[in-house]
């Protein structure tokens, strides 16, 4: 049986991923600073941890391969958070409160996983999550993506580093998805529509959408893909969309 660590596991993605990994058969610990906010399975580890700091990564880590009895085979990096504003508007407490979410956590889990798996008689995956906003000019998103920027360059490093030891390290770069922290900016008809028309396949994504990505590029399947980063954006980032005119 496969075993994950998720992080930042009771956000929308992070529920999709582990619904789509547990129908797989895996076994999963997720991890959380709010234990009663994750949704549990049978058997199903929970574990309360800041992993945006060193101690909180390590000890997310720690917990989870001592309930597996092995390191875990899979770590996908969920953890997050969301700024959208003008640069002249973000406070320092906002911009560091960002990096610490986005960035600080991934180099924790990172540094917390890749030199286990090093020891470890088996190989491993492990997942993070970038944005669109770090591979093409999004306004107002100053912050985030120069966080979702360092992401994406700690994912082909680390592919470097421990490629060696069988550790495939990959990220998913999405556009806007829905998820209980994205609802808000489509409650609204007329703003969902707007945001739609911005990608050329006609729609925002949903969690599932990551989901299913997400368990493909930690399973075996996907074996000989490591240090990449995958846009998953309905072709926000490649194509410019189609416009009639009148």
């Amino acid at each position: 049986m496969k075993t994950c660590l998720i992080t930042g596991a009771s956000g929308g993605v992070a529920t999709a991923l582990a619904a789509q990994l547990r129908d797989a058969g895996w076994r999963l610990a997720l991890a959380s600073r709010r234990a009663d906010e994750l949704a549990l399975s049978e058997g199903e580890l929970a574990i309360v941890a800041d992993v945006a700091t060193e101690d909180g990564a390590e000890a997310a880590v720690a917990r989870a391969t001592e309930a597996f009895g092995q390191v875990p085979d899979a770590v996908a990096h969920c953890a997050g958070a969301i700024l959208i504003a003008p640069i002249g508007r973000t406070t320092e407490a906002q911009y560091r409160a960002c990096l610490a979410a986005n960035l600080d956590s991934a180099f924790f889990v990172a540094k917390a996983y890749a030199p286990r798996v090093q020891k470890a008689p088996a190989p491993g995956a492990l997942l993070f999550f970038s944005s669109v906003a770090a591979g093409i000019g999004v306004a107002n998103h100053a912050a985030i993506a120069m966080a979702k920027g360092g992401v994406e360059a700690l994912v082909r490093s680390l592919a470097a580093d421990f490629s060696g030891a069988g550790l495939r390290v990959n990220a998913i770069a999405p556009g806007l998805m829905r998820t209980p922290a994205t609802e808000r900016m489509l409650s609204n008809e007329a703003a969902a529509k707007a945001i739609a028309g911005q990608y050329p396949l006609g729609r925002h994504g949903e969690a599932e959408d990551a989901a299913a990505l997400g368990a493909f590029l930690l399973s075996d399947a996907a074996g000989w893909i490591s240090g990449q980063v995958i846009g998953l954006d309905g072709g926000f980032q490649a194509v410019r969309p189609y416009v009639k005119t009148a």
